[in-house]
């Protein structure tokens, strides 16, 4: 089995090959370009690398959501567009869980956290018992202070990772009452390794999706399709 896989839910861009045994090359980037600038130089450049022929692979595998609306719409693309191309498959892999499967086999409750705006955050609550990921709370939109409150009521020890970090931080600080942690730099940010990694598991199980059907997974309006309703609500 061998699956190429994408992320380009928030800033960073990232494309990855992998198998059931072996990662065998990542790109990544955290830096402020443009996804559409970015994926398919870089899809090239590792397709070079190891020497990989597109035709070979079992399917595509994409966070399909939520993040940013524009990576999503890009990342989305980019994955239909190479699936329908290949005739392969797509792997659909929630940003949330795979955001929290870099730190796959951490013993404390996995919560990422990703800058939603407005004082909101993407996340869930997730525990590991080895490799198999065991989802406590879905991926939801919700105030920074619902997802502070509900790990309060657990009582277990948490570690925090994602983009929403340094955004939360001094609130998380303030109001936290059990034992937490924040991921290292080098775990703490998206990464299409672990979306394979996830997507590997997926595969074998039988959730993949037609190429033409793929759509990103959002979970809550853009903040344009916001602004028109609160604007419609008012003259109402």
């Amino acid at each position: 089995m061998k699956i190429l896989a994408v992320d380009s839910s928030g800033l960073v861009a990232s494309v990855a090959v992998i198998t059931d045994e072996h990662l065998i090359g990542e790109f990544t980037v955290y830096h402020k370009k443009t996804h559409s600038q970015t994926l398919l130089p870089m899809l090239d450049e590792l397709a070079q690398m190891i020497e990989l022929d597109l035709s070979m692979i079992d399917a595509v595998a994409v966070a399909s959501g939520p993040g940013s609306f524009t990576g999503l719409r890009i990342g989305s693309a980019t994955v239909k567009g190479l699936g329908l191309a290949l005739d392969k498959p797509i792997i659909e892999v929630p940003t949330v869980n795979a955001l929290a499967y870099n730190l796959c086999g951490h013993k404390d409750i996995v919560c990422p956290l990703m800058d939603a705006r407005r004082n909101q955050t993407y996340t869930g609550l997730f525990r590991f018992c080895g490799n198999q990921m065991q989802v406590i709370k879905e991926q939801c939109a919700v105030d920074i202070s619902e997802i502070i409150a509900e790990i309060n009521q657990k009582e277990s020890a948490v570690v925090f990772l994602g983009d929403g970090v340094p955004v939360f931080q001094n609130y998380i600080q303030e109001h936290i009452k059990v034992p937490y942690t924040f991921a290292h730099p080098h775990l703490s940010k998206q990464r299409a390794g672990a979306v394979g990694a996830l997507a590997v598991q997926y595969y074998t199980q039988g959730k993949t999706t037609a190429a033409a059907k793929h759509v990103p997974e959002y979970l809550r309006l853009s903040q344009a399709e916001r602004e028109r309703m609160e604007k419609e609500h008012a003259k109402n």
